[in-house]
């Protein structure tokens, strides 16, 4: 696996997941054997994952807020087919944390929208073969994205 982008709150997280599953020695309410095995498979399974993730993870701190299509970016893209935009982070599924969509960068449309300013059209090749066209409408720092969101006097 390469370098992941991982913001402060999603690392902190991430270790406080990874200390509560690892000091965990039941696995719930399952009734039978099977059950039990499967419960714990899961639960190594995210452990590992979880280990994956932080030991890939580069040192990060919010990115500067210029504009670039990079992880730890928000970007807002228009699909130029339907006109329709999507607002979403660039950076690693199940590690934000947030209800908003993350996209990989290493996905088809993480690929083609790094390094991409506002006004900049990518394609991109969708799982049914058929090349999709988007633009980038904005880009903003993740850091940028959430202070916008947290009411006046909270911080």
């Amino acid at each position: 696996m390469t370098a992941v982008w991982l913001s402060p709150q999603a690392r902190k997280r991430l270790e406080a997941e990874l200390i509560d599953l690892m000091s965990r020695h039941d696995v719930g309410d399952a009734d039978d054997d099977g059950e039990i095995v499967e419960a714990w498979l899961a639960r190594r399974a995210r452990i590992n994952e979880i280990h994956e993730l932080l030991s890939n993870a580069a040192d990060a701190t919010f990115p500067p807020d210029d504009g670039v299509a990079e992880p730890g970016m928000v970007l807002t893209v228009r699909y130029d087919d339907t006109g329709d935009t999507e607002t979403f982070l660039l950076g690693v599924r199940g590690a934000e944390g947030s209800d908003m969509e993350v996209y990989s960068p290493n996905s088809p449309l993480g690929r083609a929208l790094m390094g991409a300013t506002p006004g900049d059209r990518r394609d991109y090749l969708l799982p049914n073969g058929r090349q999709q066209r988007v633009t980038l409408v904005a880009a903003v720092s993740l850091g940028v994205h959430l202070m916008a969101q947290t009411p006046a006097g909270q911080t």
